[in-house]
């Protein structure tokens, strides 16, 4: 059996998943209890698959590994880069080049069964352009940022969709949407 691949994020109500200069502070007003989409992320995955950007950042400003989940997640996590690994690297990291399907097959295989969730917004809008993603799930901030990373900034790209679940947790508006294939 094998997991989906989810990409979980959180998002701004004008579109950004970062503000700018790779903020998400905006996630920080909103996180006094995680949604219970995101317990089910936490619990189901198995590995993840992330942007070098994505790693870059998380580890300068947000923890690293320990940040993911708020620490309540730990597991193997494959970087999609063109650049070398740092010395430095945890060992439950992969940095890993060439096609997204490749990375994307380390991660399933990695997850043993279980979920990939997605990090990156270039390497979710890759798996979308191969349509390699089966889900995306957003927890939609009330918060207007102007600028920063966009959920996808392709206008080569167009995806259907179809939502599968409408929820809120505290000023959050948790969408679940099934991509069309």
């Amino acid at each position: 059996m094998t997991g989906l691949v989810r990409w979980h994020i959180t998002m701004s109500l004008d579109g950004f998943i970062t503000g700018p200069g790779e903020s998400m502070d905006f996630v920080s007003g909103h996180a006094d209890r995680m949604p219970a989409s995101a317990r089910e992320v936490v619990r189901t995955t198995g590995a993840l698959l992330a942007g070098r950007n994505w790693y870059d950042v998380a580890m300068e400003r947000y923890n690293g590994l320990d940040g993911v989940y708020g620490g309540a997640w730990r597991g193997p996590v494959f970087v999609m880069t063109h650049r070398s690994a740092p010395e430095a690297a945890d060992p439950s990291i992969t940095f890993l080049a060439g096609a997204i399907e490749t990375g994307l097959a380390a991660a399933r295989e990695a997850a043993d069964g279980r979920d990939v969730v997605v990090f990156g917004a270039d390497v979710a809008r890759q798996c979308l352009k191969a349509g390699l993603l089966d889900e995306i799930l957003v927890h939609l901030a009330p918060v207007l940022l102007g600028d920063g990373v966009r959920l996808v900034s392709d206008p080569t790209l167009r995806v259907d969709l179809e939502r599968t679940e409408l929820g809120e947790t505290g000023g959050l508006t948790d969408l679940r949407f099934r991509v069309l294939k």
